[in-house]
């Protein structure tokens, strides 16, 4: 007899072209409305599927893994960050859990330097002038804003992405520092011209521009807490596309409307859609739906490794991005 194909849920709609070959590979079924599913939903989903798809808008947590039926061993995750899902919970009942590294590191590094040059150059504000058409011709001293070439830029986590970041970086003329919680190796670093300081505390102290480019863990909650954003010169700005629970937001805000902290550019939020109100009414603040992996090309990608996850444990193998919780 053939082989029963393995049942997978996916909770969101992916491109057209992963939705195909899904349903050619498997016995597919869709989240028809692409709105977050409901706990119920999700329930529903993990005690009857072989495979679950979630991605960062499902919270897959201890409760929900623990309604799981016998047959859940996979959730092959669409995104590189795991955050929400409790990997360790996972692992203790059997089920594996996969990601999508890599291929979306590009992509978010040329955001990352998008929101660098729309908040030091004054981007959103002539934008609005230009829409309203209320710009009066040019001004020798109207729209100013700061050059990037030879600032400090201080990058806090140094994986794929910061060093991505980084290389960019370089070639805007900027000085490139970094925190991470292992050091690059020699070659590395020096192929960035990279400075690494052990102490967060005093790299902060001294950048124009800080990068947030760590994953999301209990280690990282408020990295940037109200402390450590005290810190920041008054003409320093943040730069956060990787997540929002990195930063405290309000401490951020208070500082921001205070004048203590120059702008920021966010393309992520401690508590998801739930924005402090404050935060949006400032000028010097760029705030952007989390759409720095946004690309069609990179969506495409990310499908395509949730696939080879999904084929490689069907054919009896390790998934090639597997994630222990020894790797958060």
């Amino acid at each position: 007899m053939p082989k029963s194909r393995l049942s997978v849920v996916v909770t969101r709609r992916l491109p057209d072209a992963v939705e195909t070959r899904l349903s050619e590979l498997f016995d597919l079924r869709l989240n028809e409305t692409d709105s977050p599913m409901s706990r119920d939903a999700l329930v529903a989903a993990v005690r009857d599927c072989d495979v679950l798809v979630p991605t960062l808008t499902d919270n897959i947590e201890a409760g929900l893994l623990g309604q799981a039926g016998e047959r859940l061993k996979l959730i092959a995750n669409y995104g590189a960050g795991v955050d929400h899902i409790d990997v360790a919970t996972a692992r203790q009942r059997g089920i594996l859990v996969s990601n999508t590294p890599g291929v979306v590191t590009e992509d978010t590094a040329d955001m990352t330097m998008a929101l660098m040059l729309a908040v030091t150059r004054q981007i959103p504000a002539g934008l609005a002038q230009m829409q309203s058409g209320d710009w009066a011709g040019w001004q020798p001293m109207a729209n100013l804003g700061t050059r990037i070439g030879g600032k400090r830029l201080g990058i806090l986590g140094m994986g794929r992405i910061g060093q991505a970041v980084a290389r960019r970086a370089r070639a805007f003329g900027m000085q490139i520092h970094y925190h991470n919680r292992r050091r690059l190796r020699p070659d590395a670093e020096a192929a960035l011209e990279a400075t690494y300081w052990e102490s967060l505390d005093q790299m902060v102290a001294r950048m124009d521009v800080i990068s947030v480019n760590c994953p999301h863990t209990p280690a990282t909650f408020h990295l940037l807490n109200a402390r450590r954003l005290k810190l920041l010169k008054p003409s320093a700005i943040i730069v956060n596309t990787s997540r929002g629970e990195v930063v405290d937001e309000n401490a951020l805000t208070r500082g921001l409307r205070a004048g203590e902290i120059a702008g920021a550019g966010l393309d992520v939020f401690e508590r998801g859609r739930q924005i402090n109100p404050r935060l949006r009414e400032l000028p010097n603040v760029v705030l952007l739906p989390h759409m720095g992996s946004a690309t069609r090309e990179g969506r495409a990608e990310m499908g395509e490794k949730v696939i080879i996850n999904i084929k490689t444990f069907a054919d009896g193998h390790r998934p090639p991005d597997l994630v222990l919780p020894s790797m958060l």
